[in-house]
């Protein structure tokens, strides 16, 4: 199995690069283990001020690796025992607290996302302080609409309560320039510009002494955790679970068994039109 993530350091810059092309950078517990002692060793080296995450490949992330995770959980319906809500929780908590070490970590955090960003792909990026987008990254939450909800509720923070109701009370997907005119990333650059426009912020950035970094980002932050982002939080990834668990969470998991991944997901979006399931052009 290839790595999922690799480093490098320049300029007082660390890129931590996540590196499954093949398999879009969905996320595996290999993935969350390589990330979170990523940015632990980032933040603890005095060489690096600023953190840039990107990727490689046609996708930043696409989410959950839907095959591991299904098969989860079908072999959890199998059993006679019903659905352990905490033993739930504890594990998606793993994969939550490893996103949030973007949001918590003392230096700032840059994401530079092209192509998909989505589903669990957003749990993790809008984690970030800042994100940049290239113009051709599509940001969403596909299973809003059956098998799940944002675990770490920055959606809300970053759009405001109407904007972040219209998208995830749809899962309707959003363009780049989207993203950036309604605020939830910063800004839509030209794809072939995107590596060295955020490379250029994240430079810009570590010019700045580190304890001045380490002060505002605070400062910015804690409006957000006195808004409540900790309980926020909780709750999207408690009802995660749920909706995992629920009639029609289950039927999709049942019909990934029956049809696989790439046909449930499918008819899923179907009715709605985007994603993987837009109409072909004749």
């Amino acid at each position: 199995m290839s790595a999922p993530l690799r480093t490098e350091t320049a300029d007082g810059v660390r890129s931590i690069v996540l590196s499954r092309p093949d398999e879009y950078n969905t996320i595996t517990p290999q993935l969350r283990d390589a990330l979170s002692a990523a940015i632990d060793e980032a933040d603890a080296d005095p060489e690096v001020r600023v953190m840039l995450l990107r990727a490689e490949g046609p996708a930043f992330c696409a989410g959950y690796g839907l095959g591991w995770s299904t098969e989860l959980q079908a072999q959890e319906q199998s059993n006679d025992r019903g659905w352990d809500s905490v033993a739930d929780m504890r594990l998606l908590s793993t994969f939550v607290d490893t996103y949030l070490k973007l949001w918590y970590a003392a230096k700032p955090t840059i994401a530079a996302v092209h192509g998909w960003c989505i589903a669990g792909g957003t749990d993790m990026v809008l984690c970030a302080d800042i994100v940049v987008a290239a113009d051709n990254a599509v940001f969403g939450y596909p299973p809003s609409r059956v098998w799940g909800t944002p675990t770490t509720a920055m959606w809300v923070y970053r759009l405001g309560f109407e904007r972040a109701k219209r998208y995830l009370l749809t899962g309707d997907e959003i363009p780049a320039r989207t993203a950036a005119d309604i605020g939830l990333v910063l800004e839509a650059v030209p794809e072939e510009k995107l590596l060295d426009h955020a490379f250029g912020l994240a430079k810009r950035m570590a010019m700045v002494p580190a304890n001045q970094l380490q002060m505002l980002k605070l400062l910015c932050n804690q409006t957000a955790e006195n808004m409540g982002l900790s309980s926020s939080r909780t709750l999207g990834t408690l009802f995660d679970g749920v909706a995992r668990h629920t009639q029609e969470g289950r039927d999709f998991v049942r019909r990934v068994s029956e049809a696989g991944v790439r046909q449930a997901v499918r008819e899923r979006d179907d009715p709605f039109g985007d994603y993987g399931s837009r109409p072909r052009a004749q």
